[in-house]
């Protein structure tokens, strides 16, 4: 079987730079690797695991649309990637629930990641929140998923896909679901608020200040880029010369990511100057690479109609790949749907 990559993301409005260079920008590259080796990816917006914390309908949609939008701005082919919202494809929620019924209670309260986001509250979670890495196993399993991008919080949870496949496996005697084996990337550079060296790049920062919109102009990225917080030392010629000074480091980090550089080379090329003389260039380097995404994103936004039809066009993709394991799973465990 061919490389088949299967990830997904959830669907959040207001989206800035740190998604873009955290993940888009990422699941580009890897759908133009994957393609040129003959493979094939699968995209989805999770809007089903959204679903799990606190609901707003409309948001909901709006953020699902925003973040196809995004997607298909950034780069995102669908004719060479299947890009779909996992609520047009029944079959997540129907073979998640087949292997909530295989996995054991015991797995899923050792997922750290639950334990964090309930906190003390854990009676107060909701199921989904409980079941969310179950549902997180479907969507891969689903695919028969050769490869899964993961990031540190999830090599847990696709540890844990692969043992409710094996234990699929083995109590039906059938060789149904393959194991994805993790796909461990370059990780992704952690973008810090451009006032605020302490804290991420967050749409719910009350300062529009603090971040750069994928939908802002040339006009805005400079002059977000300008004001951005800094302090008076020069650039030094070396990394350990940042230690202690958080948003020089994320100006530098930005840039870096940016020209596929490490930080290093970027210091030897400033090193010595004054961050208003290295605003600009950054600016520069924003205003390149993000202006085009902003004004192909303006125009998706402006036809949700034509993003609902791309969505269901990869769904009826997806769909067409998922019933067959679907089927095979309910004849594995004697169910007489098909």
């Amino acid at each position: 079987m061919d490389k088949r990559v299967v990830s997904g993301i959830q669907p959040t409005g207001n989206l800035h730079l740190g998604n873009y260079l955290g993940a888009i920008r990422n699941w580009v590259r890897m759908q133009d690797e994957v393609a040129a080796e003959g493979g094939q990816c699968l995209f989805f917006l999770a809007d089903l695991h959204a679903i799990t914390a606190d609901i707003d309908a409309a948001a909901l949609t709006a953020n699902t649309r925003t973040m196809a939008a995004a997607l298909l701005a950034a780069g995102i082919d669908p004719e060479k990637s299947i890009l779909f919202n996992q609520a047009r494809v029944p079959a997540h929620p129907q073979l998640a629930w087949l292997l909530n019924c295989i996995a054991r209670v015991g797995w899923l309260n050792r997922m750290t990641q639950f334990k964090d986001k309930a906190g003390k509250d854990r009676e107060g979670a909701s199921v989904g929140q409980y079941a969310y890495p179950v549902l997180q196993a479907a969507d891969v399993l689903l695919y028969q998923a050769t490869h899964v991008p993961v990031g540190e919080d999830q090599k847990q949870h696709l540890e844990l896909a692969r043992d409710i496949a094996t234990k699929f496996n083995n109590d039906t005697g059938v060789e149904l679901f393959r194991l994805p084996e993790p796909m461990i990337g370059k990780e992704a550079a952690r973008i810090l608020s451009l006032r605020d060296g302490s804290a991420k790049m967050s749409k719910s920062d009350p300062s529009d200040m603090s971040r750069i919109n994928l939908t802002d102009d040339a006009d805005a990225i400079s002059q977000k880029i300008r004001k951005a917080k800094t302090d008076p030392a020069p650039i030094p010629d070396d990394p350990a010369g940042l230690e202690g000074r958080p948003e020089a480091r994320n100006l530098i980090t930005i840039y870096a990511v940016l020209a596929n550089e490490t930080p290093a080379q970027v210091l030897a090329r400033f090193a010595g100057q004054g961050f208003g003389q290295f605003k600009p260039a950054l600016a520069d380097l924003l205003v390149a690479e993000l202006d085009p995404i902003a004004r192909r994103l303006r125009d998706f936004a402006a036809d949700p109609a034509r993003i609902d039809g791309m969505l269901e066009d990869g769904a009826a993709r997806a769909r067409s790949l998922a019933e067959p394991t679907l089927a095979a799973a309910h004849q594995a465990l004697g169910l007489c749907a098909w």
